[in-house]
């Protein structure tokens, strides 16, 4: 087994070594989970896993048609852009 040496920050935030990120496939913005057990901690990527999140978005009443769907999406950005502008 390797040992890697990393140190915590002001913050309490630590780095994951590149080496370990690379053979766990984790990039920026992905999350970890941490088991504890007794006094170790073990780190893995957390990957949502598609059968927990199916059907977690509710169907809509009534479908809609694309061009519906096209402008519900245009009025959604401009809302948000107008958002940012305040």
């Amino acid at each position: 087994m390797k040992e890697y040496l990393s140190s915590v920050s002001p913050k309490g935030q630590i780095t994951i070594p590149m080496e370990i990120r690379k053979r766990l496939g984790v990039k920026p913005r992905d999350r970890v989970i941490f088991y504890v057990e007794d006094d170790e901690v073990k780190i893995k990527p957390f990957a949502l896993q598609l059968a927990a999140s199916f059907q977690s978005v509710p169907p809509l009443n009534t479908p809609k048609s694309i061009s519906e769907m096209t402008q519900q999406a245009w009025d959604e950005h401009a809302s948000n852009v107008a958002r940012e502008r305040d």
